[in-house]
């Protein structure tokens, strides 16, 4: 599957403004006649300096939160990051301040603005759309798990972000972040390339400074590539460590949501904010294994000393440009401690993207059938409804790409077939037990390395993406944990470095990723250029 990764609402200080429409181009002369869109206050401020400034009375969440909606406001028209803010956000960090005045903060969360992928249930006036015109008019009742752990942190849910359509599952020929409902996202680097996906516009908007932290969704590639080709850090936790109770779904068997932030500190303060085993969470095929509510302890400067890593050559991109990043990373960190393991091969590598795809397409039937049929609010019910709505809408809809997995999905059986277990049990295999972990137990490795990316391609709705490279699927497949952190730049586009290993073991890899970030400090602010040739 292609990592790609919507009529748009949002409030602005009181007041609803719609935007809909995708624009070909984005003008030279709009940008310019604006104020300079790199040019922002609370630039890459992180968690723990917001939380600093609030202690000391410099600023307040309620302040900070209307200096992004501000910035939403200037830069949002440019990047279609976001797709409908939250109304009651500046009551909400009021409330906060309140607490706060009153000598209760709830922790690192507490008045700290956050933006989520808008597959993610929220029971308040927000809808929950997956992109799609389908599900215009869904405002669910309740929040998902993972939101009313946000709440219960102290955090300022700002509002939703735009994403590739329904997690980039309807179209083998899709635009990554392209929604029926949100346009077309936008990457801040260079406007007229992809953001990837799906979780494009949480990408975006957290490279973007529209926002403090993010969250994103991943089946395969939907946190990591995002997170990658924006410039930011991503974590795909192992699957069940974070609950995807509310979240609209794929696969039970390979989503989950996750971190998207600027720095590895931010990421880990939310990893753990989050983290709790659901027992009312969809099966995740993998056992429990230890969760933690505080992941900061493992953010060590020296955390690559001692480590044994091996180099996943199989997943590193052609690209001459990234291979020299990727050596030039490696090199730093042998310098400092890592023990280097090189060109590891997986014996499985072209036997598992088949009958993963296939559990995708009988679990996404399964799974969103079930989702859709538990809400009173959703206006469709069904996949086969929703196939009949975008046909009868197939200009709004369908403009540039169609629903074609969405068809073959439509067409399987449910999950007592023949064909969906063997699919499913050859995949996590090949992937996990014969793939990553055989690969560290043999190498006897604390993690598996490669580059996320290559560079990021030109938007094109006529011929879908031109994927350029990446590693996410045998993390995604297995289920493992994956985290990626700024490696560096090719031709001013953010390439990133992954980080991967068996289930379970985001504390090493939070070691890992850590030491790299701090030796390294890859990551810099977008500067919104039109093109590659501006």
């Amino acid at each position: 599957m292609k990592r790609r990764s919507f009529f748009k609402t949002t409030a602005l200080g009181g007041s609803v403004v719609a935007l809909s429409g995708v624009s070909a181009c984005v003008s030279n002369d709009q940008i310019k006649a604006e104020i300079n869109l790199a040019d922002f206050e609370l630039n890459e401020i992180s968690v723990t300096e917001l939380q600093q400034k609030m202690k000391a009375g410099e600023l307040s969440s309620e302040t900070i939160c209307q200096k992004y909606l501000d910035r939403i406001a200037v830069v949002d028209p440019h990047l279609k990051a976001v797709i409908e803010l939250n109304p009651d956000s500046l009551s909400i960090a009021k409330s906060l301040d309140e607490e706060r005045k009153n000598g209760k903060v709830r922790g690192p969360l507490h008045g700290i603005p956050i933006m989520i992928k808008d597959n993610i249930d929220t029971g308040d006036k927000m809808q929950t759309t997956a992109g799609s015109l389908a599900l215009v008019g869904n405002v669910v009742e309740e929040d998902a798990f993972i939101v009313k752990k946000l709440r219960e942190a102290g955090a300022v849910l700002l509002g939703k972000t735009n994403l590739s359509e329904w997690a980039n599952f309807r179209s083998t020929n899709s635009s990554s972040g392209w929604s029926g409902r949100g346009g077309q996202v936008r990457n801040p680097f260079c406007l007229d390339r992809s953001p990837c996906g799906s979780s494009s516009g949480t990408g975006a908007a957290v490279s973007g400074n529209l926002c403090t932290i993010g969250i994103g969704t991943e089946t395969n590639g939907s946190i990591v590539c995002p997170s990658g080709i924006n410039g930011v850090v991503g974590i795909k936790p192992t699957l069940g460590m974070w609950s995807r109770r509310g979240i609209i779904p794929i696969a039970h068997s390979q989503d989950t949501a996750g971190p998207m932030c600027r720095n590895v500190s931010d990421a880990a303060i939310l990893l753990g904010a989050l983290a709790e085993f659901d027992p009312n969470d969809g099966e995740t095929h993998l056992e429990q294994g230890k969760i933690y509510n505080d992941y900061t302890p493992f953010l060590k400067a020296d955390g690559l000393k001692g480590k044994r890593i091996g180099i996943a050559s199989q997943l590193i991109p052609s690209n001459e440009k990234v291979k020299a990043l990727f050596i030039e990373a490696v090199q730093t960190m042998q310098k400092n401690g890592m023990e280097l393991v090189e060109d590891l091969k997986f014996e499985n590598n072209r036997k598992w993207g088949q009958p993963s795809y296939e559990v995708l397409l009988y679990e996404f039937k399964a799974d969103l059938n079930k989702y859709l049929a538990e809400y009173p609010s959703a206006p469709r019910k069904s996949l086969a409804e929703l196939i009949e709505f975008n046909n009868a809408n197939a200009d709004k809809e369908m403009p540039w790409f169609g629903q074609e997995i969405f068809i073959e999905a439509q067409e399987k059986g449910d999950l007592s077939s023949e064909d969906y277990l063997k699919a499913l049990e050859e995949s996590k295999r090949f992937a996990g037990k014969e793939g990553i972990d055989a690969l560290m137990d043999e190498h006897n490795l604390d993690a598996l390395i490669a580059p996320t990316n290559g560079p990021t391609w030109s938007i094109d709705w006529v011929n879908g993406d031109s994927f350029t490279g990446g590693s996410s699927s045998p993390a995604a497949i297995s289920g493992y944990p994956n985290i990626t952190v700024p490696m560096g730049f090719v031709e001013g586009l953010p390439i990133g470095i992954s980080f991967f290993g068996r289930a379970w073991s985001e504390p090493v890899l939070l070691e890992i990723a850590y030491a790299f970030e701090q030796l390294t400090k890859h990551r810099e602010a977008p500067d919104f250029r039109k093109s590659l040739m501006e």
